[in-house]
């Protein structure tokens, strides 16, 4: 059967927009298939994931409001907290400059654009059906055939089943858009990163937050350390955390919302959910019939993001990693050279960095000391150096924070950690040499720019050379006998 594409793109996610962009750029035919939703594609409209980026909008605005103060101008057209109807006034405001922020980032993802560099948009719903023995996919009266195809449809939150809670009410970051006014109190229940950022983020506006964690610590797949360092944050900006605490129940008492969380009761005037779990928006594919395997969650691919069916890729949400566009974009990249070209291009996270943008940042990129330590035993050194040495962040009264490198004896880089002002952007340095397998001792203090906050990255290097040296007894010996030698000689 004669193929009609290279590649059908199914779902107008970011990553999935990414590869038809990609895909047409390298003369490759492709289609990319979406539901109609408000004429747009996902990607620029769903609130899944313009949600994320409306939600950055306002942490920018409650960063420059805890930076300049209560009474001080905010700039972007914004008023500052104050009391009384000023401060739902200003969360007006913040709310229309994301959303004109929000308009703007849109723009780049218009069906049109996508038509202009040769992909065929198709507006409609469709599902995998067997034709001839291979697979296709049919919208509505077209069975659109491809040598590959690439699921990238994002997901959806998976709302707990949590008594009251759907009676009671509550918001996520898909409809975090519908609030119009600012919670008196809000209440964050998990500890996934959006909710945490939302939360400090409100609370610089002026709500009263309650963030709610079953786990022992806030981020408990990161360094111990830092989690405690922006927990630590979080309450001296008056945030209660609640750490270890299962919420049971909600419910709606006289046009207030209540949990009980642990053996609390809490009222808040608004429910944030950030429990983290997701569910994949694949359920209308007819997965089964072109024999992919998944579940509720995610769909099961390999290294290669093959699903179990070899022509058929999947990246992003769906297929049940971390939850960051970035990362999805480089999957759908991987997943478009397999699928336009051999299936010989493996994934590999460990270079690959992120970041939690509360205040300060948490970044990281590769293992954690811990994770290092149970891999590599007593081959590891980590070393960590803090802001407050950092002549840049004195300067900027942002002293708040640490970088740790781990790395083994010999210089390979296994990981790092940086919370601090610009760790979404320092970390990249690092993980590029993790990529090109820098070693740890290249990273040269001479190469950073003087005052720059990136400077806690040299200097962190410079301490782990200090520290292997001091390590190294044979070293030390045998400069002492050279520089004794030296001087006798002089004499």
């Amino acid at each position: 059967m004669a193929v009609e594409y290279d590649l059908v793109v199914i779902g107008g996610s970011p990553a999935g927009v990414y590869a038809a962009a990609a895909a047409a750029q390298l003369k490759a035919r492709v289609a990319l298939v979406e539901p109609q939703l408000s004429g747009t594609l996902r990607g620029a409209m769903v609130p899944e994931k313009s949600g994320f980026r409306y939600q950055h909008c306002l942490n920018q605005v409650g960063r420059v409001a805890q930076m300049l103060g209560e009474r001080a101008g905010l700039g972007f057209g914004i008023n500052v907290p104050g009391t009384g109807d000023a401060r739902g006034m200003q969360f007006a405001d913040a709310r229309q400059w994301a959303a004109t922020v929000e308009s703007t980032l849109q723009s780049r993802q218009e069906p049109a654009l996508l038509a202009s560099l040769g992909v065929d948009v198709i507006i409609d719903r469709g599902e995998f059906v067997y034709h001839r023995n291979m697979p296709v996919f049919a919208v509505s009266d077209r069975r659109l055939r491809a040598s590959a195809y690439l699921i990238a449809t994002g997901s959806s939150p998976d709302v707990p089943d949590l008594e009251g809670l759907l009676s009671t009410g509550y918001v996520t970051t898909e409809t975090l858009g519908s609030l119009e006014k600012l919670p008196e109190t809000l209440v964050v229940m998990g500890s996934d990163p959006v909710g945490v950022e939302l939360g400090q983020t409100l609370a610089r506006l002026g709500s009263r937050v309650t963030l709610v964690v079953s786990s022992p610590q806030i981020f408990p797949k990161e360094d111990p350390e830092a989690g405690q360092l922006i927990q630590a944050q979080l309450e001296a900006e008056g945030i209660k955390v609640l750490t270890q605490t299962e919420v049971t129940q909600a419910k709606l008492l006289e046009n207030k919302k209540w949990i009980q969380a642990g053996n609390k009761a809490i009222e808040a005037d608004e429910i944030f959910l950030a429990m983290g779990q997701r569910v994949g928006d694949v359920a209308c594919l007819n997965l089964e019939a072109v024999g992919v395997k998944w579940n509720s969650r995610c769909i099961q691919t390999n290294q290669k993001l093959q699903t179990t069916n070899p022509r058929i890729y999947a990246c992003g949400d769906i297929i049940g990693g971390y939850r960051f566009g970035h990362l999805a974009i480089y999957e759908a990249g991987i997943a478009l050279k397999n699928a336009l070209f051999l299936p010989i291009f493996n994934v590999d996270y460990l270079p690959i960095p992120w970041a939690i943008f509360s205040s300060p940042e948490l970044a990281r990129v590769g293992l954690t000391e811990a994770q290092a330590r149970r891999r590599y035993g007593k081959d590891v050194l980590a070393v960590r150096q803090y802001f407050k040495t950092v002549d840049a962040a004195v300067i900027r009264g942002e002293t708040t924070g640490f970088c740790k490198l781990i790395g083994r004896r010999g210089g390979q880089i296994l990981g790092a950690t940086i919370v601090g002002p610009a760790a979404s952007e320092s970390i990249g340095t690092i993980a590029l040499a993790m990529g090109q397998k820098i070693k740890l001792g290249s990273l040269n203090l001479d190469a950073i720019v003087r005052p720059t906050l990136s400077e806690i990255i040299s200097q962190t290097a410079l301490e782990w050379r200090r520290e292997r040296f001091n390590r190294n007894t044979r070293k030390q010996n045998f400069l002492e006998t050279f520089f004794n030698l030296r001087r006798s000689w002089s004499n």
